[in-house]
């Protein structure tokens, strides 16, 4: 009786095994077909980290989203846009901003393609294909960028504008000491100032973002990104309000 139950129990552990497994090794053509699914509408983007070299790619969450899914080809030689040619990996997302945003940090010895993917009102919502360069444009990470507070409560930062040749928009957050996002927002300009949205081409920001209160810290942030989202150039900046 107890080798009965043994036996059974070992193959329910291979059986879950198994499904574990095939989930893991879904393509992203098995996982959508039958399914509605939107392309585009989950907004990515992908960077290198500046210490470790490592992959970071950023997502916005949006409220209500659920099953969160990496996917990624095996080389960037392949057609970025044909499902077969993605897997799923199983590495979790961990929050970004605390939470506003959503990352995935790998470690990658090679280049690919990438896609985030979640489901949102019964559809899954799918990043645009993402060529990850973390070998051949590995992003830079600097702190050059103006900042004119002579607008009290709402500082105007500027920076260079297309420094390596294939930017496509700007992402830019302000954030407290704390790492809360308070505003997020794209510009195709290379300047944006808090508060003001008149050059804003996409807003993140679910709420009126606060006032700055004057004389405590606060932080800038910047993404340049282009046209197959891979960062060529982050901007971190603390500043005092005034």
């Amino acid at each position: 009786m107890n080798k009965i139950k043994y036996i059974t129990l070992c193959f329910a552990a291979l059986l879950s095994c198994s499904e574990d497994n095939d989930d893991v090794l879904q393509t992203l053509a098995t996982y959508t077909q039958g399914r509605v699914f939107e392309m585009g509408a989950v907004i990515a983007c992908a960077a290198s980290d500046k210490d470790t070299g490592e992959v970071l790619a950023f997502y916005y969450l949006e409220s209500q989203a659920s099953d969160i899914r990496f996917y990624e080809t095996n080389n960037a030689q392949v057609d970025e846009n044909d499902f077969t040619n993605y897997t799923r990996n199983s590495i979790r997302e961990e929050p970004f901003f605390n939470g506003y945003l959503g990352k995935f940090t790998q470690s990658a010895d090679h280049e690919k393609w990438i896609i985030i993917t979640f489901e949102l009102d019964g559809e899954i919502k799918m990043s645009n294909p993402i060529r990850l360069k973390q070998i051949s444009k590995p992003t830079v990470w600097n702190d050059d960028v103006t900042i004119n507070q002579s607008q009290s409560g709402m500082p105007h930062f500027m920076w260079e504008d297309n420094p390596f040749g294939d930017n496509a928009i700007y992402f830019q957050v302000v954030s407290d000491e704390s790492d809360n996002l308070l505003s997020g927002t794209y510009t195709y300009e290379n300047q944006f100032q808090y508060y003001n949205t008149n050059n804003v081409v996409l807003n993140v920001t679910t709420k009126t973002p606060p006032n700055l209160v004057l004389s405590e810290n606060y932080n800038f942030t910047v993404m340049d990104v282009s046209l197959d989202n891979w960062v060529n150039w982050v901007i971190e900046k603390p500043f005092i309000a005034e």
